[in-house]
């Protein structure tokens, strides 16, 4: 894997995930669940960049709360982050990847910026894509990963490809925002667009360079934040007062988007985002009703069904298509299948209902 330094991964672990409700809470979110496997999807996520592959220890950015719960889990992988950086409040993709870009050390280090909660099947074709994105790192520039997209999904934002600037390297001709039904099954017709999986690569300098050009308030409470940071060994906490001063915004529209080196290697990995129940279904393995159970659950003339019963719970089915079922201490979602987005309108009923 052609580098100018042992890339480094970073683990982005400050969503909520609520869209999995009842099992993903603030408290415990979705990344800190064994969602698809037996390990959790941040151990996972860790697993995907390991030092025998040539990957340096990793930079987690999370959420404050999660700190040991965080800690614990790498551990268990046997993975050492060189730094966990706890942001005080959430302000979306671009200042918790500056942060990290700062620990870093803000020089020409590689860093492989990773979501803590999707999934990627085929880990030799990431590391493939990767492989391929190093030379134009190395030479500055910004590179995406395109997820090549198997049907017209309206749930993801879209990248067109453009002209080819090494092997297997596309400049980015433009990004798309979540498209309606029609665009996105012209988009996935024309053959040359992309899913935008949110994962990056580039320098940690040219980073931080692009925010100073185009988001610079974003950079500047990032490094003050750093520089005034409490650390307890690996654990770094950002100063909260410096660290608010900085605009909330994503990676995409702070600098991606605006940006001229800006690159994009389309591959396919087996990845999902695992944005809702629905989607979970679509990436479990089945019995042979394609029903997907978890836990103690009875199934009886059952058929395409996602079905979770958490720890001391049982759930009985009989004579139900297209059912998703998810128990979790006293809380219980049932939906039809194909409407789990709508857990969204669920957490906005109970904001209203005091005491829930």
């Amino acid at each position: 894997m052609p580098r100018t330094d042992a890339i480094v991964p970073v683990i982005l672990s400050g969503g909520a995930g609520t869209r999995l409700w009842p099992m993903s809470r603030p408290e415990r979110p979705k990344q800190m669940l064994p969602l698809t496997a037996e390990e959790t999807m941040l151990q996972l996520t860790a697993r995907r960049a390991p030092s025998d592959a040539g990957f340096a220890a990793p930079i987690i950015v999370a959420n404050a709360l999660h700190a040991d719960m965080i800690v614990e889990q790498l551990e268990q992988t046997g993975a050492e982050p060189q730094a966990v950086i706890l942001e005080p409040m959430g302000r979306n993709t671009a200042p918790a990847i500056a942060l990290a870009a700062v620990a870093a050390g803000g020089g020409a280090t590689p860093l492989l910026v990773m979501p803590s909660d999707h999934v990627i099947a085929d880990i030799p074709a990431f590391h493939a894509a990767i492989a391929a994105a190093m030379p134009k790192v190395a030479e500055g520039w910004m590179v995406t990963f395109g997820i090549t997209p198997d049907h017209p999904e309206t749930g993801y934002g879209y990248i067109q490809v453009g002209e080819a600037i090494g092997d297997g390297v596309h400049k980015v001709s433009r990004f798309v925002e979540k498209p309606p039904r029609d665009a996105a099954e012209a988009m996935v017709a024309s053959g040359d667009h992309v899913w935008n999986g949110g994962i990056f690569l580039f320098r940690a300098d040219i980073f931080l360079a692009a925010l100073a050009e185009h988001a610079p308030e974003i950079v500047a409470a990032a490094q003050t934040s750093m520089n005034r940071a409490i650390r307890e060994g690996n654990r770094i906490l950002p100063d909260s007062a410096e660290f608010a001063r900085s605009p909330s915004d994503s990676i995409d529209y702070a600098v991606m988007e605006k940006a001229a080196q800006v690159a994009v290697v389309p591959v396919a990995m087996g990845w999902s985002d695992v944005g809702s129940w629905d989607a979970l279904h679509a990436i479990s393995d089945c019995d042979g009703q394609g029903n997907a159970c978890r836990g103690d659950v009875v199934a009886i003339d059952a058929v395409n069904c996602l079905v979770r019963a958490g720890a001391g719970k049982r759930i009985a089915l009989v004579g139900v298509t297209d059912l998703i079922v998810v128990v979790d201490g006293d809380d219980v979602l049932i939906l039809p299948r194909g409407r789990s987005q709508e857990v969204k309108r669920i957490i906005e009923a109970m904001k209203d209902q005091p005491g829930k």
